[in-house]
């Protein structure tokens, strides 16, 4: 896979991710298709080993599985502990961008370097308990800061509005550095709360249940997160 380079924020609307742990497991593949024929930009996968966060979810080997049922971008968040013996096995399944925690990863700027050298976009991932000073230093190494916007491990969780702030940080912080770092939010993403986070300086937005479990659909769920941009 060749490497990519980011994409700055002026070129392009709000990037619409849709998060398939809340997906039928049981059907994987056709879900993934569904949610690229909705309309949404990416796919995400939201990687849980039980030790990092409570949950376990899905392997390198179920994404390769699911990589050919869709055409769309795919990104692994890796809510991992030792993050870095996971990085070539989803690159190689087909996510053209690997995302690390900084609380998991003990060599961050070395982790990003391995995830570029892998010919993929790197991503690190901030709790909402974690200061943005923990990429300041790194950041010419990042293609894509994910601001967590819930506590990471379940779905369905509340918008934690006060992620805000951080956002409208990280956004001037990657302004004042002239990189081309794109900002995404993760949780609790829905129509109400998506042109909250894309005011605050977000570039892409993750949504799961407000996707997934929209009483009028998945295409309608996307179609109502674009009207309210």
């Amino acid at each position: 896979m060749p490497k990519t380079t980011p994409t700055s924020r002026s070129e392009l609307d709000p990037v619409i991710v849709a998060s398939v742990l809340g997906a039928d497991y049981a059907r994987l593949g056709h879900e993934v298709a569904e949610l690229e024929a909705a309309g949404v930009d990416r796919i995400q996968w939201d990687i849980m080993d039980g030790r990092f966060v409570p949950n376990l979810s899905f392997g390198a080997d179920v994404v390769a599985a699911c990589r050919p049922h869709a055409t769309v971008p795919y990104e692994a968040h890796l809510m991992v502990e030792d993050p870095d013996q996971w990085l070539q096995p989803f690159a190689a399944a087909g996510c053209d961008t690997v995302l690390v925690h900084a609380e998991a990863s003990r060599h961050l700027h070395r982790t990003l370097s391995r995830i570029r050298d892998l010919g993929v976009r790197s991503g690190v991932a901030l709790n909402p308990a974690t200061p943005l000073a923990c990429v300041r230093h790194v950041l010419d190494q990042v293609d894509v800061l994910l601001v967590m916007t819930v506590n990471p491990g379940f779905g369905g969780q509340a918008y934690l509005a006060t992620m805000e702030g951080k956002v409208a940080e990280a956004r001037d912080l990657i302004a004042r550095s002239g990189l081309g770092t794109m900002i995404e939010v993760d949780g609790g993403i829905s129509a109400a709360t998506a042109p909250r986070a894309v005011r605050a300086g977000a570039d892409l937005l993750v949504a799961g249940s407000a996707i997934l479990a929209h009483p009028e659909g998945r295409t309608a769920a996307v179609a109502e997160l674009r009207r309210s941009l």
